[in-house]
């Protein structure tokens, strides 16, 4: 079945190549970064035919602002800073955008297995069927992925991702593509993965306040697996880890789909924060020292290393306190310790963590941290790699590293036009329908 499935949940034979121009907004706690690209190639008449990458032509980034722990706390401050990404972009590509794609790394993202029955009559499935079992208003709804039931939480969440995890045509299952096939009922179980719909409504309106539709929403530790896997990572089992400034996404991949995912509110600022106050330090300070200095593995040589600290309060010029190596350290450490172990404890909640297999994907611009693959793997006790984008063509170097993964997964989303086989946007507010069972029970019928 992996052969036949794209990166990202859906077939490749249902993915519609997309050609053009278009926008993307990864909007972070450090940063705000907007890319244009552009997908195919012109033709003889002036037309653009599929191309397998499409190519950055517009690139813009600046500082967070009005944003903690992936969560916009300052419309305006946060308006200001998109707004200026978004020129900065813009005039690189000498394009004007109306429409982007954005990221999503906040909102307590949740994920449930929904089974879908339609009655197909003994006809040919088609195209029309596939709508129609997709767009279902009353599905059967499934447990939660890790076994407790799922709450009707009415119109508060907003859905996210519909990503189909399994065909079955009369109870046969294992099936790649239904179309073509006969039968009397087809079935499917879905993905969803939902977020608060307030938080998603603020990031709509300060994306909405510079001018600008917004195509769809793509949570970010998926979107980074879109664009650092390979394709035997996302058939094996693979966990990605997204570690951005103020959150810590994860997302679990299974014979190319996305099977769970969930986001941690700590991050890289965190670590910032400690050595801070540790240290008595500026924030900017603290953050130099952690990036050309920091180590997630405290060594004994650290004793050894004095480093120059300036104090909070004092000026440049005065002579700043000198401390070893080995006290930023001791700081950073129980930070990442404790990153990693929320994560562990998550995974092994959401009852997918079998299928993740012992394959590790670090990303992220807080995993470029010295020291940090090293500890995962200890804490995780998994094989670990560094994830960089590999799905887009033109990134500048110094953007082609993890911190720049998740906007360059927003583009290979984007450039996988879905919208006509998927799920509604909004949360169906309708009768619940009945529960059918655990995750065990699906586990047991599926893998």
């Amino acid at each position: 079945m992996s052969l036949d499935w794209g990166i990202g949940g859906m077939p490749k034979k249902l993915v519609r190549p997309r050609s053009g121009t278009f926008a993307v907004l990864d909007i972070g706690t450090s940063k705000v970064c907007c890319l244009i690209a552009r997908a195919g190639r012109p033709s003889a008449d002036g037309a653009t035919s599929p191309s397998t990458q499409p190519r950055i032509i517009g690139t813009g980034h600046q500082l967070s602002r009005g944003l903690r722990n992936g969560t916009i706390v300052d419309i305006d401050a946060a308006e200001d800073a998109i707004r200026k990404a978004v020129h900065m972009a813009e005039q690189m590509a000498q394009e004007t955008i109306g429409a982007v794609t954005v990221n999503l790394s906040t909102g307590a993202p949740q994920s449930e297995i929904l089974g879908v029955d339609v009655d197909i009559g003994g006809q040919q499935i088609d195209d029309t069927d596939l709508r129609r079992v997709f767009q279902h208003t009353h599905p059967v709804r499934q447990n939660g992925a890790n076994g407790t039931e799922v709450a009707n939480n009415g119109n508060d969440r907003e859905l996210i991702h519909s990503i189909p995890v399994g065909f079955a045509i009369d109870g046969q299952k294992g099936i790649d593509d239904p179309r073509g096939m006969f039968g009397e009922k087809l079935s499917v179980n879905m993905h969803l993965v939902s977020a608060s719909a307030n938080a998603v409504r603020t990031i709509r309106a300060a994306v909405d306040r510079c001018h600008l539709d917004i195509e769809g929403f793509v949570l970010s530790p998926y979107a980074s697996g879109l664009s650092t896997l390979v394709e035997d990572e996302a058939d094996l089992g693979v966990t990605v880890i997204d570690m951005g400034g103020g959150t810590t996404g994860l997302a679990i991949f299974y014979d190319g789909q996305m099977m769970f995912a969930d986001t941690i509110p700590v991050g890289g600022n965190h670590v910032t924060s400690d050595v801070a106050r540790g240290l008595s330090t500026p924030i900017a300070n603290a953050e130099r020292l952690k990036t050309f200095h920091g180590n997630a593995i405290a060594t004994e040589a650290d004793e050894h290393e004095i480093l120059d600290v300036l104090q909070v309060g004092e000026e440049e010029h005065n002579a700043p306190m000198q401390l070893p190596r080995s006290l930023l350290n001791g700081i950073i450490q129980p930070r990442i310790e404790e990153t990693f172990e929320l994560v562990r404890a998550r995974l092994d909640d959401s009852g997918f963590e079998p299928l993740a297999g012992r394959r590790v994907v670090l990303t992220g611009g807080a995993s470029q941290l010295q020291g940090a693959r090293d500890l995962a793997a200890r804490i995780l006790d998994k094989q670990v790699r560094m994830g960089r984008p590999l799905r887009v063509r033109g990134l500048a170097e110094a953007m082609a590293g993890p911190a720049f993964a998740t906007g360059a997964g927003l583009i290979a989303h984007a450039v996988e036009n879905t919208s006509s086989l998927t799920m509604p946007s909004p949360v169906q507010s309708g009768e619940p329908g009945r529960f059918t069972g655990r995750f065990g029970q699906w586990f047991r019928e599926h893998f």
